[in-house]
């Protein structure tokens, strides 16, 4: 279909600038890392951007950018996948039982082929048979999580595992980025103010990585470049943002539909079989611990576009990973998030933008005052930031964004 039809609406005003904007996203995370470099010299809380810390944000980012990417491929073909956790049962079930009994590379083959599967079934639900699309997906979650217990219990206890968790599975194989990581690690090791933190991101990112890791990472540009770049990706994006037109014009929604919804639901099970293989070697039940949930939160997060997935995941990763460092460093970045809302306010001050001035004075004089008062935070709350986390980007962001026009909205070919 030719480039010259009316194309999908886009995200505009200061949303579109805010994803489009390369050079705004590179002073903003300039201006983070700054941040975060003054706040480690005040506080001594040297882990916030500890190569330990980037290094396990990378680990927890990747299965809410499967997730991720998989609601976005469901969504920009008009049907919202609620059942995003559940695929990612799948994955981590199945990757463990395969990984185990012919190896972790086949248990990865398996993973993607019964995603593929389940995502296949959530699309002949909705599409074929009609059914609510958040019905379709709620059933899924169920259906899996119940399914995952039931075999558990049938096939792990006599190789060594239990109703809850899965024999181990061989270790995949871990490699650094030659001279890159060494080149990035020396300069970590000399203390330079600034130079340093980015050089420890740089260098946790680049070490000790699996190959399943950079394989996954890749499906980023990827999809990036399917939607916006082939005729495949021009057709889904028609899809859900008017099917009606978009079969008037030639195009097989359906089919398109099937194939989309299926691949969503491989990514979130390859989602979940990173977390059985790579995270850890084995299945648990409880893995996924509602990562499907806040990987459709990235969703829309990102505005419904591959690298605003990628930038949610990343954040959400973050938040993910303060649970297993110190807890000072939690503080630490909570004071650091005090000081940039703070020149958020300054900067809607001078934009005279009042409201969300005064939300951003509010949150930074908050910020102080808990770093002020409180010397210690709960494991507990810790334990739930990323969700508590979740909610409050997405409150934020509500008002701007730009879902596909027909997400959600079932469709029946004929019908006006």
């Amino acid at each position: 279909m030719s480039e010259k039809l009316k194309k999908p609406t886009e995200p505009t005003g200061k949303v579109k600038s805010l994803f489009k904007s390369p050079a705004r996203i590179t002073l903003m995370v300039a201006l983070v890392f700054f941040v975060i470099s003054i706040v480690e010299n005040i506080t001594g809380a040297i882990d916030i951007s500890s190569p330990g810390t980037s290094g396990a944000t990378l680990r927890f980012a990747i299965p809410l950018l499967m997730a991720g990417l998989g609601g976005l491929w469901a969504e920009r073909a008009g049907v919202i996948n609620i059942g995003l956790e559940g695929m990612m049962i799948v994955g981590t079930w199945t990757a463990a039982w395969f990984g185990y009994l012919h190896g972790p590379y086949v248990g990865i083959l398996a993973a993607a082929f019964f995603g593929l599967a389940s995502g296949f079934f959530h699309a002949f639900l909705t599409v074929k048979v009609g059914i609510d699309q958040a019905v379709s997906g709620l059933a899924i979650n169920l259906i899996a999580a119940g399914a995952a217990r039931y075999l558990s219990g049938i096939f792990f206890p006599p190789v060594g595992g239990d109703r809850t968790v899965s024999p181990p599975v061989d270790t995949l194989p871990v490699f650094t980025i030659p001279f890159v990581a060494d080149f990035f690690k020396s300069i970590d090791d000399k203390n330079i103010f600034f130079v340093s933190n980015i050089a420890g991101l740089i260098y946790g990112v680049t070490t000790e990585l699996s190959i399943v890791t950079v394989g996954l990472l890749l499906m980023l540009p990827l999809t990036s470049w399917i939607l916006w770049k082939s005729k495949f990706g021009l057709r889904m994006r028609f899809s859900g943002e008017n099917p009606m037109a978009a079969e008037s014009l030639g195009i097989n929604v359906y089919r398109t539909r099937y194939i989309a919804i299926s691949v969503s639901g491989m990514l979130a099970s390859l989602g979940g079989a990173y977390l059985a293989l790579v995270a850890s070697s084995v299945y648990r039940e409880g893995q996924t611990a509602g990562r499907g949930f806040i990987g459709l939160a990235t969703v829309i997060f990102g505005n419904w576009r591959p690298g605003g997935v990628f930038a949610g995941s990343v954040l959400f990763g973050f938040t993910d990973a303060l649970r297993v460092r110190q807890n000072e460093s939690v503080i630490a970045i909570l004071f650091a998030a005090a000081i940039i809302a703070g020149l958020l306010a300054l900067y809607y001050a001078v934009s005279r933008r009042w409201k969300p001035m005064a939300i951003s004075g509010l949150i930074a004089l908050f910020g102080f005052w808990l770093n002020q008062k409180v010397e210690t935070i709960p494991q507990e709350f810790v334990t739930v930031f990323p969700n508590f986390a979740t909610l409050i980007v997405l409150t934020f962001l509500a008002q701007r964004l730009t879902p596909p026009a027909m997400a959600g909205m079932p469709y029946r070919r004929g019908s006006e």
